[in-house]
């Protein structure tokens, strides 16, 4: 009679234990389904690589990119984006949108930038245009493209030169949201 007692206490042991296990790989499973889901559509950590977005943002800023916003709401002229670059599969740029879909772009030869023939009045350009490359010509944007620029403008890769183009709307992956780090420039980005 003892020795079935102490190989019951096993076995409850051994469930116990089982249990436990099971338990906690439910709780692993689950946090790990909504890490993957908030990533994936609402929200994710990037790092700004390069100084094309000085002053707004510099080199080694972390952010949180908002993914959610574009599934309700149209971006708006002076977004902040990120997109990815379509000649490397690990590479994502983040510009600021400039034209519109459906609206045309130019650049004239004294840096001023034309929307549908009027001049944007805009503040975020460090300094006068140098080269307008592409946008030298008017540039007419789809119904789903933008037309993308950093704020350091004679430092930038963007819809100015052909390897980056008109992004097209299911390319923006979301709007830059917030700034992590550094510390003392935390704080949620002003896009308007």
């Amino acid at each position: 009679m003892m020795e079935t007692e102490i190989q019951g206490t096993g076995n409850n042991k051994i469930k116990s234990i089982l249990k436990e296990i099971l338990s906690i790989s439910i709780y692993l499973l689950l946090v790990f389904c909504a890490a993957y889901l908030i990533v994936t559509y609402v929200g994710q950590r990037t790092q700004v690589s390069g100084s094309s977005m000085e002053t707004t943002l510099s080199d080694g800023d972390h952010l949180i990119v908002d993914k959610i916003s574009y599934r309700f709401n149209d971006p708006e002229r002076f977004d902040i984006i990120v997109f990815p670059f379509q000649y490397d599969m690990d590479t994502y740029y983040i510009k600021r949108i400039i034209g519109m879909p459906g609206e045309t772009v130019q650049i004239d030869e004294s840096g001023n930038i034309y929307i549908d023939g009027e001049v944007l009045e805009e503040s975020y350009g460090r300094e006068v245009i140098q080269n307008a490359g592409r946008a030298c010509d008017p540039i007419r944007l789809g119904a789903d493209e933008y037309f993308v620029m950093g704020d350091n403008r004679n430092n930038s890769s963007d819809s100015r030169d052909p390897s980056v183009g008109n992004i097209h709307r299911n390319d923006i992956i979301g709007r830059a949201f917030i700034r992590i780090w550094p510390s003392s420039k935390f704080g949620i980005l002003k896009h308007q």
